[in-house]
């Protein structure tokens, strides 16, 4: 075999270099995807941008999609997998609801994305389970914590952002944002001002001329989360034609 000398073939079983190499490999199944997306924390809002591809011209649009709404204020960009995906969507979901029902409030971010990380580091102790190859970036605007950006990656960590990438481009994508907000909290001002400067990061670092059908954008605000449709994408990237 490679380096890995049979190392990778029990998911629990560390090298002598202690590193586990399935867990290494679903962080390369999440960049094996080719989807670069990018959150942003704005001063009232949170924004996630995901480049969109339609694999087959006789696939649904509408039917492909990477922003998911988690609960009326928590949207994520799953980024990775699609089957792998949708099942991380449906355990945050079902978190979501028990949280709620447990205690008659609705999941702040923060509380979901550590949620979601423990059962990610579960699944890296269990033989009989593998981690997930997909990353979950959650945003939302919490009544007391204002915006906020959460990140998870399939080893179980996670972290505040104000600014994140994720996905083949994330790297370059990083320093481009590092750039724009090197010495600032969070991006200034309206969501449409933060949703322009996302889309112009990931259109700068696949380098294309985004069409609307090329991105989906979600935007939490403090009254929920909502995903934007073409029309109003559009509207962003003529505002952004029109600053150039």
């Amino acid at each position: 075999m490679s380096n890995s000398a049979g190392f990778d073939r029990h998911i629990t079983v560390f090298s002598p270099e202690g590193r586990l190499y399935q867990v290494e490999y679903a962080f390369k199944a999440v960049t094996a995807a080719n989807i670069t997306s990018i959150a942003v924390r704005g001063a009232d809002s949170a924004v996630v941008v995901s480049h969109k591809k339609v694999p087959d011209k006789l696939l649904d649009p509408e039917s492909v999609s990477y922003i998911f709404k988690i609960t009326p204020s928590v949207g994520a960009v799953l980024t990775g997998q699609i089957a792998d995906a949708r099942a991380a969507v449906q355990r945050a979901r079902s978190e979501a609801a028990e949280f709620e029902y447990k205690y008659g409030y609705e999941i702040p971010a923060e509380v979901l994305a550590k949620r979601i990380a423990n059962i990610n580091q579960v699944y890296t102790q269990r033989a009989y389970m593998r981690p997930l190859g997909v990353a979950l970036t959650f945003v939302s605007v919490d009544d007391e914590s204002g915006p906020q950006v959460f990140k998870c990656d399939p080893a179980g960590y996670y972290v505040s952002y104000k600014a994140t990438a994720t996905g083949p481009k994330q790297q370059e994508a990083m320093n481009y944002l590092d750039k724009k907000l090197k010495h600032a909290a969070q991006a200034a001002g309206s969501w449409e001002d933060v949703t322009e400067l996302a889309i112009t990061a990931l259109s700068s670092v696949l380098g294309l001329d985004l069409r609307a059908a090329d991105v989906e954008v979600g935007v939490a605000l403090a009254d929920g989360f909502r995903t934007l449709t073409v029309d109003e994408i559009e509207a962003r990237l003529v505002a952004i034609a029109e600053k150039d």
